[in-house]
């Protein structure tokens, strides 16, 4: 699972590759499972290969998806120590070319892997996260090896074209609760002094839910269109939820889980903040470790 959502970014789409995989397991024969030698990596191409399949139509139904498409917002630790140990990414020696095990599941790595092919970020997922060598994901990706390694490092690079500092937790609690409380109090100069800039609001109710349509961008109409969100829904619910950005929070109306709301931080404040509404993405968050 920890896998095919790095791969897709969904985990419903996680859990179809989960099951494909072990359909196939399951229709080999028994003397088939027995001369495998090492299940999980026999596992991780086959899961690897559907997901190739699986990102290819996705891309297509994302695309005709009205409004914006946002990865789905995880708990915190719903994937945790699920990288394996000794991998190629904790062998990394330049910063810059290391993708953090904290940052393998967050919104805007995952907005980052939405804009490569389908081959760069399998390529890319399983190298430098999951530590698979080159050799065995060329064949996946029908590449050569070194092809396979040029795929790699032209995804790192818009990983690296795309990174930005982001602040220490405490200092992004601090901001996300202050944003909170200007918020519920209505106060849009305190408000905008949470936000950065340049600040760009995101909001995917998977043509299910009415939602903006396009990026909201600018301290001011960010601002403004939050203010306007609670104006019309006054008792809209903020829970304190730790996510895979760090901490945000679940809406609820009525008690009845509204949405989902993460942010990303820098020095100058909240510079993305990504609003799920589609209900169809919000289902780790009715578990125990989500709610």
């Amino acid at each position: 699972m920890s896998l095919a959502y790095r791969m897709t970014g969904t985990v419903a789409d996680a859990e179809d590759i989960v099951q494909e995989t072990y359909t196939r397991w399951y229709r080999l024969s028994e003397q088939e499972r027995e001369a495998i030698a090492v299940p999980a990596a026999w596992l991780t191409r086959v899961a690897s290969r559907v997901a190739l399949d699986v990102l290819k139509s996705a891309r297509v139904r994302r695309e005709q998806q009205v409004g914006q498409w946002i990865p789905e917002p995880v708990p915190a630790d719903l994937f945790l120590d699920t990288v394996p140990s000794g991998s190629i990414a904790e062998g990394i020696q330049d910063p810059l070319d290391r993708v953090t095990l904290d940052d393998a599941v967050s919104t805007a790595l995952l907005m980052v892997l939405e804009s490569m092919t389908p081959a760069e970020r399998v390529a890319f997922v399983l190298h430098d996260v999951f530590g698979t060598p080159f050799v065995e994901i060329a064949e996946l990706v029908g590449r050569s090896p070194e092809a396979t390694r040029q795929l790699a490092a032209s995804a790192r690079r818009h990983v690296r074209e795309k990174r930005t500092t982001v602040v220490a937790p405490e200092r992004h609690d601090e901001v996300v609760r202050a944003f909170h409380s200007a918020t519920r109090g209505g106060d849009i100069r305190l408000l905008m002094e949470t936000l950065a800039p340049g600040v760009e609001l995101r909001a995917d109710g998977g043509g299910v839910v009415r939602v903006a349509p396009n990026v909201v961008a600018g301290a001011d109409r960010v601002a403004r269109f939050l203010l306007g969100v609670l104006q019309k829904e006054p008792e809209l619910v903020f829970e304190e939820r730790r996510t895979a950005d760090g901490l945000g929070y679940a809406l609820t109306l009525a008690g009845k889980l509204f949405g989902v709301v993460s942010f990303h931080i820098e020095s100058e404040g909240i510079t993305d903040i990504w609003l799920v509404l589609d209900p169809r993405k919000l289902g780790t968050w009715l578990s125990p470790s989500g709610a």
